[in-house]
């Protein structure tokens, strides 16, 4: 049986060694998600509630344990960890007070013995490939609602943070919910794309752009429902008349949070010429705050990378861009110490000829350019292939909407930023993916509608 390594991104040591799949026990459990959907989709949805409360439940008894478990495979912070899993608590909260009126029968029309109604039945087996970066998070935007709404999912978590993929699986079971209603793989690239091949009814997948363009490819002539969640290059625009202490507090959290590996993460930063040098002098001071070090210290803000490769990735957009004329203000280099670390880096004088500029760096480092004004600040928030989310920073409400209207984003933030609230469909435009997740969009995305067309007799 293959077997998959796990590694302390923080010391580079061997954590565990855990039992993985290949694609025959893919194939198989795909089968057994087949066989057990029919059943848990009959089975009432209060029951079906009744298991998610109670895994919720277990997730605030184990809070500690398993935010230790999450710290530990990918270096967030413990702070962080925590507070992922706590805004989880919420999310399932709002899904589970949304779910009835989603899947309830709506009487669309009535009249001269005609009655058109409409119904929600689930998608079927649904592959859900998840996310190292927020796997509370991204994994709960989709398992979640498609459980409350009558699926089955075959759960594949990132490689990085299977142990916490395994601890989702068994709260879920012990909470109620079938073996074969929520069935764990555990593997790298070839178990994933294994997983996308099988008979399955929609595949809901989180990661990078070139991945998610060849599962696109693949599932596209199957004709099943496809959710792609891909990457981000986040704009925010900094106007001359904000309240720069605070905009660049708030952005300085936005862009290193995480150490910066979140698609919606602040990736770049425009700022009126009239308070650049102001703003980048408060920006690098509150990122000179952070607290570099070992993730299981509650004083720790910003960790190690997760993924060892990406630090040869920050290291080529620094280089890159100091090459084209860039001043390295912080930062700039990996740490020399055992693990993936990499310095929180601030780079000004950027352009859009700079890789750091263009290309998603996920990681802790920002670019910061000045402009003219709000045209140009439009023209450059919108010159990229990504259109995840985009923020500007003002007191005036009308300034922010007219430029926030016109830049392509699924999410766009006034004084605020690297926000997802459950009450709001998370969505990208462009490279950054197709589909949505939360919100009632993001429950009833699990189900296909059904029409009925009555008359009476």
């Amino acid at each position: 049986m293959p077997h998959l390594q796990v590694f302390n991104p923080a010391t580079g040591a061997a954590i565990t060694e855990l039992s993985a799949d290949d694609a025959a026990s893919v194939a198989a459990k795909t089968a057994l998600a087949r066989s057990a959907q029919p059943a848990w989709a009959a089975t009432p949805l209060a029951e079906r509630k009744a298991c998610i409360a109670r895994f919720r439940a277990a997730i605030v008894a184990e809070l500690d344990a398993l935010a230790q478990t999450l710290t530990l495979e990918v270096g967030k912070p413990i702070r962080q960890s925590k507070n992922e899993l706590n805004g989880l608590l919420g999310r399932i909260d709002f899904f589970l007070g949304h779910t009835d009126a989603v899947l309830a029968t709506q009487t669309v029309w009535a009249e001269g013995g005609m009655t058109e109604q409409l119904d929600h039945d689930p998608l079927g087996v649904v592959a859900n490939v998840s996310a190292w970066n927020y796997p509370y998070f991204v994994g709960g935007n989709v398992f979640v609602p498609a459980l409350l709404t009558g699926n089955a999912v075959v759960y594949k978590p990132s490689e990085l943070s299977s142990m916490t993929g395994l601890h989702i699986a068994r709260l879920l079971h012990a909470s109620g919910v079938p073996v074969g209603v929520f069935v764990p793989v555990i593997g790298g690239g070839a178990v994933g794309q294994a997983l996308v091949e099988q008979d399955i009814d929609g595949v809901f997948f989180t990661g990078s752009y070139a991945t998610g363009a060849k599962i696109a490819a693949s599932v596209g002539p199957r004709m099943i429902k496809l959710q792609l969640e891909l990457g981000g290059k986040d704009p925010t625009y900094v106007c001359d008349d904000a309240n720069i202490a605070a905009a660049a507090e708030s952005l300085a959290d936005g862009a290193m949070y995480n150490a910066g590996q979140s698609c919606c993460s602040v990736e770049r930063i425009y700022v009126h010429e009239r308070v650049y040098a102001p703003f980048v002098h408060a920006f690098v001071t509150a990122v000179r705050g952070f607290a570099v070090g070992d993730p299981q210290d509650e004083a720790t803000y910003l960790g190690p990378l997760a993924r060892a490769a990406q630090l040869d990735v920050l290291e080529a957009q620094v280089a890159d861009a100091k090459a084209r004329g860039a001043t390295v203000r912080l930062g700039g280099h990996r740490i020399d110490r055992p693990g993936n670390w990499f310095e929180p880096t601030v780079l000004t004088e950027v352009d859009h000829t700079m890789a750091v500029m263009r290309d998603e760096s996920f990681g802790p480092i920002i670019g910061i350019q000045e402009v003219r004004g709000d045209e140009e600040a439009v023209r450059l928030m919108n010159d990229t292939r990504y259109g995840l989310t985009a923020g500007v920073y003002t007191p005036d409400e009308r300034r922010a909407r007219a430029v926030l209207g016109r830049v392509q984003a699924g999410s766009v933030y006034w004084n605020c930023c690297d926000r997802v609230s459950p009450r709001l469909p998370w969505s990208g435009r462009g490279h950054s993916g197709i589909g949505l997740t939360l919100s009632t969009a993001g429950i009833e995305t699990f189900t296909r509608p059904r029409a009925w067309h009555l008359r009476s007799a």
